[in-house]
């Protein structure tokens, strides 16, 4: 699939690695639906900086747990040829202080969102592309995150699953990133912990991520129910 004149809608596009997933797709001249929640001056400054390139922008608000909102959204941002689901939420939660709450905060938001997304968009989307974004560590998890890694668990199966209920018409896949981003309250101790593990000895960066879903995207139409692993061999360990 060629990106030109194409309209792609990235969740989570207001921050982060969204934020450059637009930019980038942006300057491969497509037309891109930048979706916030809270982040509404960010997005209203990426539509801006989007336009600025020469394509059409839109930004479009929601909470994605919620299906009436996901749902206004989708109608909002009209006909989508690209899905890019990368909205989500992490927090640190030790098993002795674990919630019911914690575990909803995760599920609601990081595996019925993307379905949320996915139902709707794939209710209109006649051919196109999906990427949602898992994480290394549902592959092999790590303590203290339980009901996050639980929750990008439940995507690799969404993806898989959907890949055959939406085919052959939309190639849906997953991207499962490593240390690309890490939480601003890392200690500089645990940065460096993070860095030794990979068998790169470094940190990813976001353009790593930009040019995977890039490769999913425009690169091939004979790749679905895929998850790529973009970690540095993070998931196979250093020792």
């Amino acid at each position: 699939m060629k990106l030109t004149g194409r309209t792609v809608l990235v969740t989570g596009a207001g921050k982060r690695v969204g934020r450059e997933i637009a930019l980038a797709l942006a300057r491969r001249g497509a037309n891109i639906v930048v979706h916030c929640h809270t982040a509404v001056q960010e997005a209203r400054q990426l539509v801006s900086e989007i336009r600025d390139l020469g394509v059409r922008a839109l930004a479009v608000r929601a909470d994605q747990t919620n299906a009436q909102q996901v749902r206004a959204a989708v109608v909002r941002a009209g006909k989508v040829d690209v899905l890019i689901a990368s909205a989500a939420v992490y927090r640190r939660t030790p098993f002795k202080t674990l919630t019911e709450a914690d575990w909803d905060f995760h599920l609601d938001a990081n595996l019925k969102g993307p379905f949320l997304w996915a139902l709707e968009v794939g209710k209109r989307m006649r051919t196109g592309k999906m990427v949602f974004f898992a994480d290394w560590a549902a592959l092999r998890p790590y303590r203290h995150y339980l009901p996050y890694l639980v929750s990008k668990a439940g995507v690799i199966c969404l993806t898989k699953a959907l890949a055959k209920e939406l085919a052959p018409r939309v190639q849906v896949n997953a991207i499962a990133p490593g240390p690309v981003w890490l939480p601003p309250d890392f200690t500089e101790t645990e940065t460096e912990a993070v860095r030794q593990a990979t068998l790169v000895k470094r940190l990813g960066s976001p353009q790593d991520i930009v040019s995977a879903v890039l490769f999913l995207v425009e690169g091939t139409d004979f790749v679905t129910g895929h998850v790529l692993v973009v970690d540095g061999g993070r998931l196979l360990g250093a020792e």
